[in-house]
């Protein structure tokens, strides 16, 4: 290949994983982070509100419980014990980009999805699948609502 080839896919794979690891890095999103109190609090009130607006009964809103629950264990294996911005900012501390401990970061999340995906994806199915059909409805319809901000 020639040189600029080489460089150019090296400064098109850099960018993308500059973008990806600080949009994945970037603010914390409303009640998934701080202490254990204020992430239970916030599963609560989540559980509160969907429960409301999809009429779920004591069941339904256990299983929801157990889905936010997987979700935030995913989450904080996602994050690891660490900080990820510390992480992704140590890579780019020499000269040249550490690119082994890139692959290991990458590595590790894959790992990390991996091994909470099937907990999280039965979770999810128990919920749904125990909602009646207006309610999975209802799901739906949120799904496919627009919202600010994200593109479809």
């Amino acid at each position: 290949m020639k040189r600029w080839f080489k460089r150019s896919l090296f400064g098109i794979a850099g960018a993308a994983l500059v973008a990806g690891s600080l949009a994945g890095c970037g603010g914390h999103r409303h009640g998934w982070s701080g202490s254990e109190q204020d992430r239970a609090e916030f599963r609560a009130r989540m559980v509160e509100r969907v429960g409301s607006k999809l009429e779920l009964d004591a069941a339904q809103k256990q299983k929801l419980t157990v889905l936010a629950e997987k979700l935030q264990a995913q989450r904080a294996a996602l994050r690891g014990g660490g900080d990820p911005r510390a992480e992704f900012r140590s890579l780019f501390a020499g000269a040249k980009l550490d690119q082994a401990r890139a692959r290991q970061l990458v590595d590790d999340k894959t790992a990390a999805v991996q091994a909470g995906s099937p907990e999280v994806i039965a979770a999810a199915a128990d919920f749904f699948d125990n909602l009646n059909p207006a309610q999975q409805q209802k799901v739906r319809d949120f799904m496919d609502r627009p919202r600010w901000g994200r593109r479809g």
